[in-house]
């Protein structure tokens, strides 16, 4: 790599940007730089060719056009060994490292107030078109769009070589490729959800974002790591949650208390969940947040052990000591936690306590699942049951307490894997069916946890997440005494099906819609 001394500075992102330009001043750089990147490196003393003196060109446009030129490209783009000619014929003098970032368009975009003019100003033009440039001519060029790169670059710059090597500029072009990428496809999943309904596009971008590195996936063999999805919402999720305490998290911690989150999410009044291999195993509703926790944790101690809770309102200091005293367990997930809470929970210091802020329901939008060779994209299953639309099919009405727990039993189907059973009482699960081949045997499995656990199950709610087949599960059902089944109903056998629940003098709900999960 031949040295020429020249770097183009314009940055968003301006940390560490002067003490950079007065290194890359003392090694011998000329600094050329735009608009307000040329504005703070001159206020801290750093001697700038301003762009338009290169070009011959002003800024035009409120700025919209400043790089966009032959002089500017052709430095970032010429290679001196092969373009002489047309370089020297144009005054084009090459420059050996682009120093770059971009409009923060996804922080602009997630304000609440941003208008639609402000997101389509902040989309950068400029910036991606240098990146671009000089990522493809990195064997001549050197391009820096991570301010933690800085130092890096300046350490093989004292070498004796005096340049950036060969390793390091196809690192940073790489770089700077994965940069552009995500910033477009931040672009356009903010521009594609204005359209409603959403449409599948010909394309599917998707813009990531290293949180962390984990140290290993679901088992340890495998690698694994964190991204957060370009627009995440800035409180009420896993991905912002604050950590105050524990061990770093696990991929399985991760998916773990992410279901548990949106299932408490979901949930009415005061809840807690809690969660076992991405299945609830404890769910209660309460007036307080202890008895919710009571409610939960007496579904099934024992798969409680081990597991993720996660609460949809303030922990405090005695529910907090009463857990540790308790159980053992991996998460615990709230909005907020009192200080007394906070220091209960420091008394078993491996367990990870995450500060989630607000919780608000899950918003609509696209779910990707990844297949080997592509992805499967579809809307998120977030609930959304009308109550006028449940109609009783059956002889018996169900009284206040059947619907609400009929209600809350349903809601619940939807966070289960299928096929999915959920016995409800009181609001609280007394037993949970999930991921079985058979939806007969789920029902068997929530019925015997619920024997387990020693909660019974005669004039309890039972939730299907699909509908039933044949008239068997709901035979199964009457044996435990269920006294209120809630599914979806659309199954060629319903006629039969119903006239099981009318035999056995149960109350039967049907929704007309189905909550696969898998």
């Amino acid at each position: 790599m031949t040295r020429y001394r020249r770097a183009l500075i314009s940055v968003a992102d301006k940390s560490g940007i002067e003490n950079a330009a007065k290194s890359l001043i003392k090694r011998g750089f000329e600094i050329l730089s735009t608009g307000g990147t040329a504005a703070v490196l001159r206020a801290s003393g750093v001697a700038v060719t301003d762009v338009g003196d290169v070009t011959g060109f002003p800024e035009i446009m409120d700025g919209r056009v400043k790089t966009l030129h032959p002089k500017i490209h052709g430095g970032l783009l010429g290679r001196p060994d092969i373009d002489a000619d047309p370089m020297q014929a144009h005054d084009i003098e090459p420059i050996e490292l682009l120093i770059v970032n971009l409009y923060p368009f996804e922080a602009t975009v997630a304000a609440p107030d941003c208008t639609r003019e402000a997101a389509i100003e902040n989309i950068d033009i400029g910036g991606p078109a240098m990146i671009r440039g000089a990522a493809k001519n990195h064997r001549y060029v050197a391009v820096v769009v991570d301010p933690g790169d800085y130092e890096a670059v300046l350490a093989e710059l004292d070498t004796p070589e005096g340049t950036v090597s060969e390793a390091t500029r196809r690192r940073l072009a790489t770089k700077a490729f994965g940069h552009t990428a995500a910033y477009d496809a931040a672009i356009w999943e903010y521009l594609d959800r204005e359209a409603a309904p959403r449409p599948f596009g010909a394309t599917f971008p998707l813009s990531l974002h290293k949180c962390d590195e984990l140290r290993y996936g679901e088992n340890p063999h495998q690698r694994a790591a964190l991204y957060s999805l370009s627009g995440s919402a800035a409180t009420g999720t896993l991905i912002s949650a604050q950590q105050h305490q524990g061990k770093p998290l696990s991929y399985n911690n991760i998916a773990d208390a992410d279901a548990a989150l949106e299932c408490v999410k979901a949930l009415p009044a005061v809840a807690c969940v809690i969660v076992k291999h991405a299945n609830p195993c404890g769910v209660g509703v309460a007036t307080s947040l202890a008895e919710a926790y009571e409610k939960a944790y007496a579904t099934d101690p024992t798969s409680a052990f081990g597991g993720i809770l996660a609460f949809n309102t303030v922990v405090d200091g005695a529910l907090a000591l009463t857990i540790v005293d308790r159980q053992f367990l991996e998460v615990i997930v709230a909005p907020g936690f009192t200080p007394d809470a906070l220091a209960a929970l420091a008394r078993k210091p491996n367990i990870r306590v995450l500060e989630t802020g607000a919780l608000g329901r899950t918003e609509p939008g696209l779910r990707v699942h990844q297949i080997e060779g592509g992805i499967l994209v579809q809307d998120k299953d977030v609930g959304l049951l009308n109550p006028a639309q449940i109609r009783v099919v059956t002889e018996r009405q169900p009284n206040e307490q059947e619907l609400a727990d009929a209600l809350l039993a349903w809601e619940l189907a939807r966070f289960v894997k299928s096929n999915a059973i959920v016995y409800c009482r009181d609001g609280a699960t007394i037993g949970i069916g999930a991921g079985q081949m058979s939806r007969v045997m789920s029902a068997r499995i929530a019925a015997w946890k619920a024997a387990e656990a020693g909660l019974a199950t005669a004039g309890a709610v039972m939730a299907s997440d699909a509908f039933f087949p044949f008239r068997d599960g709901i035979d199964i059902a009457a044996e435990y005494g269920i006294g209120v089944v809630i599914q979806p109903g659309g199954s060629m056998r319903d006629d039969e099906v119903i006239a099981a629940a009318n035999e056995h003098g149960m109350t039967m709900l049907c929704t007309g819609v189905r909550h696969f999960r898998h």
